[in-house]
């Protein structure tokens, strides 16, 4: 399909990625100069809403989104309104796991515990995963089953949400479990088939399972290799891909020339294509879109060559089937979006980006720091959070005008505040399908239900699968998330305050119907006298 794009000159571009990775002194987004000029089409499906939309915010005379329209995204005031679908049984259930997972050292023994010897005598794990199943995976996982996890998905679609079904596999080792977990995942697209159309946004793909991570650390290095000497490097199996570094990213990892793939380990990644091939093909056959999770650096640029070389061969049209991952959190983040954007561009293909902030920033610093070089991450929260920020700002300017797509996946109130904000001035809303806000199951139900109630398509991130084999999954979500968990109380107050309301209400309605009921008594005995 032919395409077209803007002559951009080379001091623009700098000026472009520059903005991206500098902080910038105000937190207000801007938009841009550069706006890419493509325009596609592509067959999409009608989207079936159970719950009639909100209204749209107001306007002035020219049309515009009113300033007190963007500063009103949130209203944390009306929790009956912001809690409207929530059952007082799962808000009681979700205040109590929230307070109890706010307690660090709870959090510091429960890793400890699922961690220890205690995990391998029979009668005390079963004990142990019994506490398990009742807490933290009750709150934070979807189901054990497909069958379990379709129920929390039509739960969440008649409130108003979305899910991306995200089955808890970690890393595997070989072919054998390579093979089971992309079949788990292809039954995982096919599931959504028998749920309401497009209650499902995405189906969450981890390269790290259908392909060994010894492999991916082998295609890495030599990827990084490559791109530092281009003209002594030759990869045979190398497919057309789009660009998955740049100037700035670490190339610490592979410190000399790796050997070149054996025969064998060809073969395996013929059969790690492949099995990423089968998924693709059944997402196009199930109309579910796939996005591909990102790990550490030491794997991410194999995992971002399977994303991309995937996205060259299945992405057409407007909007994209393959979703890839960018770290805000690292320093070369928003030059490789730039990079990755303009490329796909030129190639007239579609592109979709998952933001997230990033999840390894203790294992990344101290291996930089082992080896005496500059850590990727960044020096400050507040870069990170710069980046982030500046990085949603550039993709909404570019899908807004162009084909794409944009996953904020974020628990950050004030990042989703600005992006919503932007999302309203560039005509960004649920219909368009341009945008989907995520959060992880169980956690920033505030937010979710606020960006909701904006009128902003918002799924949860939805892991499931059988208590033993998610507690990895839940180990990690429990390190990642610790500090969060203990130091936003915004959920938890306004859960507390919304229970107390219906307590209120409830005692006010019994009092009442008490009063009258006695009124009515005291009728008739007046009509017997």
């Amino acid at each position: 399909m032919a395409m077209t794009t803007n002559g951009l000159s080379s001091k623009l571009i700098r000026n472009i990625i520059r903005r991206v990775n500098t902080p910038s002194p105000t937190t207000t987004l801007t938009t841009p100069r550069f706006r890419s000029a493509q325009r596609t089409t592509i067959n999409t499906t009608s989207t079936t809403i159970l719950q009639p939309p909100p209204p749209p915010p107001p306007v002035n005379a020219a049309g515009a989104v009113t300033d007190d329209a963007r500063d009103t995204i949130f209203d944390f005031d009306n929790t009956k309104g912001l809690f409207s679908s929530v059952s007082t049984g799962k808000l009681l259930r979700s205040a109590a796991n929230l307070n109890l997972a706010a307690v660090e050292p709870v959090v510091d023994l429960g890793m400890w515990v699922m961690r220890s010897r205690v995990m391998h005598v029979g009668l005390l794990r079963e004990i142990v995963l019994g506490v398990i199943k009742h807490t933290s995976y009750e709150h934070f996982v979807a189901g054990a089953d497909l069958e379990e996890t379709g129920r929390t998905v039509q739960k969440l679609w008649e409130s108003g949400l979305r899910g991306m079904l995200d089955y808890g596999l970690e890393h595997a080792v070989d072919n054998q479990s390579c093979d089971s977990n992309a079949l788990q995942f292809v039954k995982t697209v096919e599931s959504t088939q028998s749920l309401p159309p497009s209650s499902v946004s995405f189906v969450v793909v981890k390269i790290t399972a259908i392909c060994p991570i010894s492999l991916l650390k082998r295609v890495s290095d030599l990827l990084r290799w490559e791109y530092k000497n281009p003209t002594s490097t030759n990869l045979p199996w190398k497919l057309k891909t789009l660009p998955i570094f740049s100037e700035s990213s670490p190339f610490y990892h592979t410190l000399q020339k790796p050997s070149p793939l054996t025969a064998d380990e060809e073969h395996d990644l013929e059969l790690a294509h492949q099995r990423l091939v089968n998924i693709c093909n059944k997402s196009i056959e199930c109309n579910v879109p796939v996005v591909i999770d990102a790990e550490d650096t030491s794997i991410q640029p194999g995992i971002d060559y399977f994303t991309y070389s995937a996205s060259v061969i299945y992405n057409k049209g407007q909007k994209p089937l393959i979703f890839g991952t960018i770290q805000a959190y690292l320093k070369d983040a928003g030059e490789r979006l730039f990079e990755t954007k303009k490329a796909a561009d030129k190639m007239g293909l579609p592109v979709g980006f998952k933001l997230v902030r990033g999840a390894y920033m203790w294992s990344e610093s101290k291996l930089a720091d082992s080896l005496g070089v500059e850590s990727p991450i960044h020096n400050s929260i507040g870069d990170t959070h710069d980046c982030y920020n500046k990085c949603a700002e550039f993709v909404l300017d570019e899908v807004s005008n162009g084909p794409g797509g944009l996953i904020l996946a974020t628990h950050n109130l004030e990042s989703a505040k600005l992006a919503a904000q932007k999302a309203r001035d560039l005509g960004i809303g649920k219909d368009s399908e341009k945008l989907e806000f995520a959060s992880l199951y169980g956690m920033s139900e505030a937010m979710t239900f606020g960006l909701r109630n904006a009128g902003f398509g918002v799924s949860k991130y939805l892991p499931f699968g059988p208590v033993d084999q998610i507690m990895p999954y839940l180990l990690r979500r429990a390190e990642e998330n610790k500090g969060l968990l203990s130091s936003s109380n915004l959920d938890r107050q306004l859960m507390m305050k919304e229970l107390k309301r219906r307590m209120k209400a409830y005692v006010g309605q019994g009092l009442e119907e008490t009063e009258n009921q006695f009124k009515s008594q005291a009728g008739s005995v007046v009509k017997l006298n």
